[in-house]
């Protein structure tokens, strides 16, 4: 990426912002406002995206159209309820690095996991352990224990933690993948995430599923916080499977439709066993209402129920969005852009006040910034509080950071100026 000279003062900011290529998609989104009216500094897109403002149409039209057909639009006009997921198929795929028959939209983030881990947590008494990170979030914590206890095995002897060395916040490579190579021939699962929820940190996906697999191990990873953040290539990679929620970085609305990728070499395996459900059933013969079950030969055979169609509406004017930027390479050439000038204020205007967690190294990380505060006499939650109080949209993690993510599809150069800018005078 060329070098750019940053200034501190507010010009540079307009300057990038008049010179930014996807500038025009801001107008795109709804960002949200403060009690007096103001537009906040929304930079919260790690924890719930910015309304898209064609969501309100395009689930208005669905809405329409049941009034109008009622059950009949399940199967009337080419946005027929029946495959109306589809829709989203391709340019989901496209986001991930995946093929169309590898990629499903459906239920949410724990439910997909809860059914991949069905299919690819196979234990036995030789291989029963399932290697996570220490700081999982406490969902996938809790789908694994109960994964682990339904088999019939003991978390405390099946369920294995990654921890960042003494005085470190986030997870050498090189830690992870010694990790492997020591629990290999006992591991029947890896889960970890693509990108850590608390620190920002970017896991090495691609090493880590090669080694997984040189040790005989499946590879999964929850992609929360990595889709639409970073460029992925599942397919590619050769991951074993992946799920994501698409109301952080995909914009879809509060408890948003989720989705999960199965690599194609197990899609069609019918030795895999997996929750079957009518939706899961081939599409032809769906209404003969027989119960003989035809797996679909795609990765919608892990489907249990119909697809909830208000939900996906929303989900599509967000996906419409991504490729009028052009998919995820343009997103993540300006989202490097944005952390480089985010990093560069930080230097300049708050060293030795703000300390930021997440790693340094481009590759390392996406668009969140962990932020600490590090002068004892500021307490990190209070700070926090004034934050919110100054019309800026972030978020507080215990024990210590206070998340902050530009996001590119919607966030300005002068959103991130105005809230360093805030910072100063807050922490002053």
């Amino acid at each position: 990426m060329a070098e750019v000279d940053f200034t501190v003062e507010r010009g540079c900011a307009d300057a990038l912002d008049a010179a930014d290529p996807l500038g025009s998609l801001r107008a795109e989104f709804l960002i949200p406002r403060g009690a007096d009216g103001a537009e906040q500094i929304y930079l919260v897109g790690n924890s719930l995206g910015a309304p898209p403002v064609a969501a309100k149409s395009y689930v208005d039209a669905e809405l329409d159209r049941w009034a109008e057909l009622g059950v009949r639009g399940h199967f009337e006009s080419e946005l027929a309820w029946e495959p109306y997921h589809e829709l989203v198929t391709d340019p989901m795929a496209a986001i991930v690095g995946a093929k169309s028959n590898e990629v499903v939209v459906m239920n949410s983030l724990t439910v997909n996991l809860h059914l991949l881990m069905v299919s690819f947590y196979r234990p036995t008494p030789e291989r029963h352990k399932i290697l996570i990170e220490q700081h999982a979030f406490p969902s996938d914590h809790f789908a694994v224990e109960s994964q682990i206890r339904q088999r019939g095995f003991d978390p405390s002897e099946s369920l294995v933690t990654l921890k960042p060395r003494e005085g470190e916040v986030t997870l050498r490579n090189e830690d992870v993948l010694a990790a492997l190579a020591r629990h290999g021939p006992e591991l029947a699962l890896v889960l970890l995430p693509g990108v850590q929820y608390y620190t920002g940190q970017v896991l090495d996906m691609a090493s880590i599923t090669d080694a997984a697999h040189d040790h005989g191990c499946v590879v999964g990873f929850d992609l929360a916080h990595a889709a639409g953040n970073i460029v992925l290539s599942l397919h590619d990679w050769d991951v074993d499977f992946a799920a994501w929620c698409t109301y952080k970085y995909l914009n879809s609305g509060p408890g948003g439709v989720a989705a999960c990728f199965v690599h194609e070499r197990h899609v069609t395996d019918v030795t895999l066993p997996k929750f079957l459900g009518w939706w899961g059933t081939n599409k032809t013969t769906r209404f003969e209402m027989k119960t003989e079950f035809d797996p679909i030969p795609t990765v919608e055979s892990w489907q249990v129920s119909n697809a909830p169609i208000l939900a996906i509406a929303s989900l599509r004017a967000s996906l419409d969005l991504f490729e009028r930027a052009g998919g995820m390479v343009p997103l993540r050439a300006k989202s490097e852009l944005q952390v480089r000038y985010f990093d560069y204020l930080l230097d300049q205007v708050l060293t030795g006040r703000i300390e930021n967690l997440t790693p340094r190294a481009m590759p390392d990380r996406g668009c969140q910034h962990a932020l600490r505060v590090t002068d004892p006499s500021v307490d990190g939650r209070a700070m926090f509080r004034r934050i919110e109080a100054a019309n800026i949209a972030c978020d507080w993690r215990y024990p210590e950071a206070i998340r902050v993510a530009a996001v590119p599809l919607y966030n300005t150069f002068t959103d991130i100026h105005r809230f360093v800018m805030l910072l100063d005078e807050l922490l002053s």
